[in-house]
């Protein structure tokens, strides 16, 4: 795509990355088929060539962020199944990032809106307050129905409906070293996961301590800060980034790590960006450089590692590839491949590449497209009749558990069961079935 940026505005870093990524369209249309709003809505502002479109006209001309322009922006949910369909090499992330920057930047919201929005950004990352919040939430829950007919509180019967109906139960993920030493990792502690899914993390090192590998919990690490980053809050977002890469290069400096582990992979994709997000800080690109490569989701580094035996018992595995690990992260049999070798029956539903409308907040920000996807999602994978979800992403699990019949478990409780440790609290019936015969 022929672009007319000027010098001065390729002096600024990000205005020459979006402007590099705009030239590499070659108007193929191909992302349209894989792209999830478009299928569903079939406007092509709706797609990710319309919306190249329009960001190269905004940030070209530098003009203020128009209702109509922020609203397929902000339609986009960034599963990035364009980039894995992208001939080109388009890489449209760095791209609706920067755009993102640019309206939250310059464009004034309606108050209700630009109130949720500052809400999410403030309870969301940070565990206290969220699980302070999901206390509230339980208490007004049974408003929802009434609450979202109320024009512009939409969101907050999103955020009512989400909500789980009751308090998860503590689950201890103490740090530990294993038996037998084959390295040392930090994993992610993360925010909304283990307010929750606590047992998603307890799980994690049980597995990692019987694969060999000690566990740490690095001192000082904040939220990934990927969910304010793709609401366009970029100095929020990188002050994330800094403050993780100083506790994580501590955590290198004091003894070496095999890797940085991730088991929400929305968080992952973030983490192994942030090289090139913080590739200007002449005090930190190095260092973030460093962190980017050492990360890893846990399915990634359990894939290349030695594992007990599976005692999977043939149960039948519905795998849903999270958007941010097949489409984010390129990671797509890795975590297959572990339930198959565990002794699960692994399946996959149609429109796999299809995101689940999760994606960070965007089934509270945009409930009726969420919903949709959501709903679409479910009934494919219900056509497997499985005896349980699988998924790699806390959002996915949530947004997809709302729906299906069968329970929705991580991956890794999945692998820790089936190697020695307790069953998930959702397949207690299984568990009790597969020791009765």
């Amino acid at each position: 795509m022929q672009t007319r940026f000027s010098p001065a505005q390729l002096a600024d870093p990000a205005m020459a990355s979006s402007e590099s990524v705009i030239r590499k369209c070659v108007h193929c249309g191909f992302c349209t088929a894989t792209c999830p709003t478009y299928v569903l809505l079939g406007d092509e502002l709706d797609s990710p060539r319309g919306r190249i479109y329009l960001m190269k006209d905004m940030l070209e001309n530098e003009r203020e962020p128009t209702v109509e322009v922020v609203k397929h922006i902000d339609r986009c949910l960034s599963c990035l199944a364009c980039m894995t369909t992208c001939p080109s090499g388009v890489n449209y992330m760095h791209l609706v990032d920067h755009a993102r920057a640019y309206i939250e930047e310059r464009y004034r919201r309606p108050p209700l809106e630009a109130m949720f929005r500052s809400l999410l950004a403030f309870v969301l990352p940070h565990p206290a307050r969220f699980r302070l919040a999901l206390s509230g939430a339980r208490l007004i829950a049974p408003l929802a129905g009434m609450i979202g007919g109320i024009k512009g509180l939409k969101p907050l019967a999103a955020m009512l409906a989400l909500a789980p109906g009751r308090a998860a139960p503590r689950a201890s993920a103490e740090p530990s070293p294993a038996p037998v030493q084959k390295g040392r990792v930090v994993l992610l502690q993360g925010c909304a996961e283990p307010v929750l899914r606590p047992e998603i993390r307890a799980a994690t090192v049980r597995l990692l301590n019987r694969a060999g590998y000690g566990v740490s919990f690095a001192g000082g690490e904040v939220c990934c800060g990927a969910l304010v980053h793709h609401m366009g809050r970029e100095a929020a977002a990188l002050e994330s980034a800094r403050r993780n890469v100083d506790a994580w290069t501590r955590e290198i400096e004091a003894g070496g790590l095999s890797a940085i582990l991730i088991t929400a992979s929305g968080c992952g994709t973030t983490i192994k960006d942030y090289g090139f997000m913080l590739r200007t800080d002449p005090l930190y690109a190095e260092k973030a450089a460093a962190v980017s490569a050492l990360a890893m989701d846990i399915s990634e580094f359990l894939d290349g590692v030695e594992m007990p035996p599976g005692r999977g018992g043939g149960l039948t595995v519905a795998y849903h590839a999270a958007c941010s690990l097949q489409h984010g992260q390129k990671i797509t049999e890795a975590p297959k491949r572990l339930l198959s070798a565990a002794g699960f029956t692994v399946r996959t539903p149609i429109e796999a590449h299809l995101c689940c409308g999760s994606a960070g907040t965007y089934n509270i920000l945009q409930p009726e497209i969420a919903a949709r996807l959501g709903e679409r999602k479910a009934a494919n994978i219900a056509r497997l009749n499985p005896d349980v979800i699988a998924a790699g992403n806390i959002g996915c699990a949530v947004q997809i558990g709302q729906r299906a019949a069968a329970p929705v478990v991580h991956t890794v409780e999945l692998l820790d069961w089936a190697t020695g440790g307790p069953a998930p609290a959702a397949l207690s019936h299984l568990a009790q079935t597969r020791r009765t015969t």
